[in-house]
């Protein structure tokens, strides 16, 4: 995709990776339109950094379809959707009230929100000359960590996902490209901020920046942290990279 010029819909941008990237996304010239749930932060943030916002609950497809219809009127020339919403939990499969509702809802986020998401955008999408549909899956999505479960096989989804969209769409104007995070210091899992072996997020945007601004086309944006998770099969040693995930990165992502 082009780093500037676009008008950017970000659902899931009120904190972490997604207010970062937003963030960095506005700086290269870009209208970046932020969605989350609350609208007192979102005109928070919207005051603070200049940034477009919409309310919007991607666990709920009557609130994807009520923000799209917003984002749409009032920013007709979209040309960009980052389906960033997600929720990671730690689970215990070992007895089902230890873990049904919290895969069902993480299902409903993780999976359901963005192909709902991607449904009430793509016939606009089409329309535009220079599309781009971004996915947000993770280095868990090649490699899994044990204590989640049901977000592993959540990002596995949006990868085959991407694979298969990006064959179908490439007769029109969108091209998908699939964002694969390694684990990164946010508030995606209580104490994950402080996880030695988490990535500074920082230092994740300003490298998926670079790899933006020097592989536009680039089908899957990969920092050097997250290729030991992505290629451990490739490279055959994948069950020395599951154990030694597991070993040190108890809460990765």
């Amino acid at each position: 995709m082009d780093i500037s010029g676009n008008t950017i819909f970000i659902p899931g941008a009120t904190s972490g990776i997604g207010l970062a990237f937003a963030l960095a996304l506005q700086e290269r010239g870009n209208t970046v339109i932020v969605g989350g749930r609350r609208t007192e932060l979102l005109e928070k943030i919207s005051a603070e950094h200049g940034l477009g916002a919409v309310q919007i609950d991607t666990a709920d497809a009557e609130s994807i379809q009520s923000a799209a219809k917003q984002v749409l009127t009032r920013y007709p020339e979209l040309n960009v959707l980052v389906t960033m919403a997600g929720v990671m939990r730690v689970e215990d499969w070992h007895r089902p009230e230890s873990f049904l509702e919290s895969a069902e809802g993480t299902v409903t986020t993780n999976i359901l929100g963005p192909i709902r998401l991607i449904a009430a955008f793509i016939e606009h999408l089409r329309t535009r000359p220079d599309a781009t549909l971004m996915t947000v899956s993770s280095g868990l999505a090649f490699a899994p960590l044990k204590v989640t479960p049901s977000y592993n096989a959540s990002k596995a989804a949006i990868h085959m996902l991407s694979e298969s969209l990006r064959l179908q769409l490439a007769d029109t104007s969108v091209r998908v490209v699939e964002l694969e995070p390694p684990a990164v210091r946010t508030a995606l899992m209580p104490g994950h901020e402080d996880n030695e072996h988490a990535m500074p997020l920082d230092e994740y945007i300003a490298e998926v920046m670079t790899i933006l601004e020097n592989e536009p086309g680039a089908d899957e944006i990969q920092v050097e942290r997250v290729k030991f998770l992505r290629y451990g099969e490739a490279r055959g040693d994948y069950q020395q990279v599951v154990a030694t995930l597991n070993a040190t990165d108890p809460h990765g992502s």
